[in-house]
């Protein structure tokens, strides 16, 4: 069995698997449209993490499939079910290795889709930043996550451009970098 990371799972791997693959799956989008009221939120101060949103046939999403063990699979799928608890299902879909060489195969994917409750959909990206700057969960701030998965795909796929992701990350730097001269300059005037 393969799982599909596209999110945290690139960069927080917390369970066993046997080896990983960098590739993508296409016809979907990468979207910062979904609240995290579990991990990168509270309820009532939701955070905003990606899912997968339908897109063009050329559209691709890279991410990081692991290959999971026969003897982990029950525990793995227990523990990625539980994780990813917060509207997100199990979708099978074909994945397609970075490396050529190596032919597509069928992997698991967990996608929230807009009927789910903690569905937020699409947003101006400056309100997804503001949102994003002011979440806090049990797993971290939502800061945190925009910052891993962005250094993630520049690691795991330099020459791809995630537009959305990248966006969202210089937004978030900009409030950050204009809050922090609030602090300062209001500081130095007391």
């Amino acid at each position: 069995m393969w799982v599909f990371g596209y999110g945290s799972l690139i960069w927080k791997v917390d369970f066993p698997y046997v080896t990983k693959i960098v590739g993508y799956i296409s016809g979907f989008q990468r979207k910062f449209y979904q609240h995290s009221v579990d991990h990168r939120g509270i309820p009532g101060k939701p955070g905003r993490v990606v899912t997968l949103v339908p897109g063009a046939e050329t559209d691709k999403v890279y991410g990081i499939a692991y290959q999971i063990s026969e003897q982990d699979r029950a525990i793995v799928i227990d523990h990625l079910d539980y994780r990813e608890k917060g509207g997100y299902v199990r979708t099978p879909i074909l994945f397609y290795p970075k490396d050529k060489v190596k032919d597509p195969f069928e992997i698991i994917i967990y996608v929230a889709d807009n009927d789910n409750p903690q569905y937020a959909g699409p947003a101006d990206e400056d309100v997804i930043a503001h949102q994003v700057v002011n979440s806090k969960g049990p797993s971290g701030t939502n800061v945190e996550y925009v910052f891993n998965l962005a250094k993630a795909m520049r690691n795991i796929a330099p020459d791809v451009v995630d537009e959305h992701l990248f966006t969202i990350e210089r937004k978030v730097q900009s409030l950050l970098k204009h809050n922090s001269s609030s602090v300062v300059f209001s500081t130095t005037l007391s």
